[in-house]
């Protein structure tokens, strides 16, 4: 039996999309009830897989620049964050994080509240439209391919490799990265701390990668807890058979463009 490919997603707001070893597919549902499919080959920059801190970055980086080639193959889907209200909320994150940070004048209490109201535009994402059943179709699509199950809808709507598992170690790398500038300049600039956060998120990841090698240890258990009761309270919700069905179409597009031709 062939090896099981490793799939990651993401969820949009009117489908899925879907990432493969060297392809991605997307599905959506249309307005007139239909449903739209495109795949097309990945961008990727080799080379990298065995540099820790900087493959996770990149890899990343490869998976934003297959959003608008999802865009431009079809036009229909709606990203994630393609909302007037979701946009909104990312311009007062961003001003209020830069407001936060000279009134309370750095310090670790700073950045803990600087990173709670980061979070505000992907809980203004969650909160309106489908997008969070989307995400659960995205986890039980996955799963059910993984685990061989007949049928998605009996899948879990968490899943061990969703994103949110991020967040505690980059929550955690961002705190000491911030505590190091504090002790190492008098004054850090924009450049600075543009440079903390990419190193936080290559920690981060690494810690990701550490966690499902060793999935069965309490470290790995503890580290992806938070992440886990993020998407059971609210990163994801049950979807409906209608939108599992869009699920179900995005993975049978990326199984048929990763799969080798016959003879």
């Amino acid at each position: 039996m062939a090896d099981k490919l490793r799939l990651g997603g993401m969820a949009l707001r009117n489908g899925l999309l879907v990432h493969g070893p060297t392809h991605w597919a997307a599905a959506v549902r249309r307005r007139d009830g239909t449903i739209g499919t495109a795949s097309g080959r990945k961008p990727r920059l080799p080379g990298v897989e065995k540099l820790a801190g900087v493959r996770g970055v990149v890899r990343l980086g490869e998976a934003i620049v297959v959003i608008p080639l999802v865009k431009r193959a079809l036009p229909e889907a709606k990203l994630p964050f393609q909302d007037v209200k979701v946009l909104g909320s990312m311009v007062a994150a961003a001003g209020g994080g830069r407001l936060l940070r000279s009134r309370l004048k750095g310090g670790t209490r700073a950045e803990a509240v600087i990173a709670a109201v980061s979070l505000l535009p992907s809980i203004v994402a969650l909160r309106g439209g489908e997008l969070a059943e989307y995400h659960g179709v995205e986890h039980k699509s996955i799963a059910a391919y993984e685990d061989d199950q007949p049928d998605a809808a009996d899948a879990a709507k968490e899943h061990d490799r969703c994103g949110s598992h991020l967040m505690t170690p980059l929550l955690a790398s961002n705190l000491a990265g911030a505590a190091l500038l504090r002790h190492t300049l008098d004054r850090p600039g924009p450049a600075a701390h543009f440079a903390v956060g990419v190193a936080s998120l290559g920690i981060a990841v690494e810690v990701f990668v550490w966690t499902e090698k060793h999935a069965g240890s309490a470290a790995a258990r503890a580290l992806r807890r938070p992440g886990h009761e993020l998407q059971r309270l609210l990163g994801t919700r049950e979807p409906s058979e209608h939108q599992l069905e869009v699920g179900r179409a995005a993975l049978a597009e990326i199984l048929r463009v990763e799969t080798p031709p016959s003879g």
